[in-house]
């Protein structure tokens, strides 16, 4: 495994002159650093270090809360080797029925994956502080994020196997589209990005595995079935659960109600006295979730054990799931798109009745909104 000195090695022979060159110090700004690295490779390696040495312990802190971090960027360092088009000038993959076509699968797939590394640590870069989120937010998507990025490789790998490679076809960019409507609002990232499109990705695995087995590529679909499958129903279920933190958060914590921006506009715009008594008071609280739960995760957790849909929904979580509507209808276009995968979804605690609803379109009669 690299080293430190190696990754801060490769940035400074990547253009970024050396004196300019800081060693990441806190999670968040290994979360920074990956984000603007362009070499897919580099990218997931980099997050697998990154995620490696926070979860041993050997990265002290999420962020510092002594100084703001800078603020991740619009649009992540993305190879250029990788050309991209309109969604609506994709050629269509096919299949599976052909060599080209499970080769354009496979690409699909690993693009997808590299994507999903960068939006997995912009969630931490750009909500964990601001957010002030608690120290299992961090060790979540830090998770997630490393086998996205192992996703990616082993694709990658696999396209070289077959003659291809990453880059080979021509791609789009319709996740990061989505990430930047939801750039402002944890809760609506966590809505689109890692509960929506996570769970669509459920949903049509298993189709794309019989589709690489029925060409006889079974060293894809075992690729698929043994080490992808199962690991995107946990980064579902990480959506799940933050998404629902949040919610029961707000009743005894109006702030995880704002958007980012709202959050820095408030302190920006406070006097200095204001201004330092919110720094005494954000460097308290990122003290108590670095060491330990406070008594708000407590009473947190004791909810989140209440919230099982089952016949009788609580009203906490009928609340949960009344906002996911809500804010899946602001930022998500479109209605869902049915079959469910809804054994794979329950298992990440996405219950029919978070999504059911939403596949339903939405007619205007009168002024009024029917379903």
């Amino acid at each position: 495994m690299a080293s430190t000195a190696d990754a801060g090695e490769h940035v400074v022979g990547s253009g970024v002159r050396e004196e300019d060159q800081q060693s990441p110090k806190t999670l968040v700004d290994w979360a920074l650093q990956i984000l603007s690295t362009a070499d897919p490779d580099e990218k997931a390696r980099l997050g697998d270090l990154a995620a490696s040495l926070w979860l041993r312990g050997e990265i002290p802190l999420p962020y510092d809360p002594s100084r703001p971090s800078p603020p991740p960027p619009d649009r992540p360092a993305r190879s250029a080797g990788v050309r991209l088009l309109p969604p609506s000038r994709m050629p269509k993959l096919g299949k599976g029925g052909s060599a080209q076509s499970r080769v354009a699968m496979l690409h699909s797939l690993a693009h997808t994956e590299s994507w999903a590394v960068d939006l997995s640590w912009d969630i931490v870069a750009r909500f964990g502080a601001p957010m002030r989120m608690p120290r299992e937010f961090f060790d979540d998507f830090a998770r997630v994020a490393q086998d996205e990025g192992r996703h990616y490789t082993v694709l990658s790998a696999r396209l070289r196997e077959l003659g291809s490679h990453y880059g080979a076809l021509p791609a789009h960019d319709g996740l990061w589209d989505s990430a930047t409507r939801t750039a402002h609002c944890l809760l609506a990232r966590l809505a689109v990005e890692h509960c929506v499109h996570e769970a669509r990705g459920l949903d049509v695995l298993p189709t794309t595995i019989s589709r690489f087995r029925a060409g006889g590529d079974e060293q894809t679909a075992k690729l698929l079935e043994d080490i992808i499958y199962p690991e995107e129903v946990t980064h579902c279920a990480a959506g799940v659960r933050w998404f629902r933190y949040l919610c029961l958060r707000s009743c005894s914590d109006d702030r995880t109600s704002y958007s980012v921006q709202e959050t820095e506009q408030t302190i920006v715009s406070a006097d200095d006295k204001m201004v330092q008594q919110a720094k005494d008071e954000l460097t308290s609280k990122i003290a108590q979730d670095v060491n330990g739960r406070d008594e708000m995760a407590q009473q947190v957790e004791v909810g989140l054990a209440k919230c099982k849909l089952g016949d009788s929904i609580d009203e906490d979580e009928a609340a949960v799931i009344e906002t996911f509507h809500r804010i899946v209808r602001e930022y998500f276009r479109g209605p869902l798109k049915p079959p469910f995968n809804t054994e794979a979804r329950k298992a990440a605690g996405f219950e029919p009745g978070w999504y059911e609803p939403l596949a339903v379109k939405e007619i205007n009669v009168e002024g009024e909104t029917l379903e």
